[in-house]
């Protein structure tokens, strides 16, 4: 149990793997949740555009997309409870595309590691029952990532 690190068609590697998944952990904590078994899957555009069309029937480049393993009929197919667990354990997939990560980090003029952990909570987020569809969804939401990556970097 705990958070997990892959890399799937890529060379970029996670650097500070202890300091990021003790963040992480806090952050989950800090939502009255536990971390049950979450995997990050770090990949290129490609293999993202493909789990986006194949489950989510979209033809279009994402940077995250998360599957929640806590829920049965888990379309990754690597978590399949019998049953729901509890909401306070977050179990599940988060792939990221590392390819729009660098692209949107050019976009907005930031530092690819702050976007990095930027989408990294969101998908954890997603784990925590966030939405960010709508306009009042994305708002919590990017309020709720703005307090996660402060606590990071203090």
């Amino acid at each position: 149990m705990g958070i997990t690190f892959h890399y799937r068609d890529i060379a970029f590697r996670l650097k500070r793997l202890s300091a990021v998944r003790k963040w992480l952990l806090s952050s989950i904590r800090n939502e009255k949740k536990a971390a049950g078994e979450i995997s990050f899957i770090f990949t290129d555009d490609g293999s993202l555009l493909a789990l986006n069309r194949k489950f989510l029937r979209h033809n279009f480049y994402t940077d995250i997309l998360t599957f929640d393993g806590t829920r049965t009929g888990y379309p990754a197919g690597r978590l399949k409870p019998a049953k729901r667990k509890p909401d306070t354990i977050l179990s599940g997939d988060i792939f990221i595309s590392i390819d729009r990560v660098k692209d949107n980090a050019l976009r907005y003029g930031i530092p690819f590691s702050d976007e990095l952990r930027r989408v990294m909570i969101h998908g954890i987020l997603h784990l925590c029952g966030y939405k960010d569809h709508g306009r009042k969804n994305m708002s919590v939401m990017r309020n709720k990532e703005d307090e996660y990556l402060k606590r990071y970097n203090s």
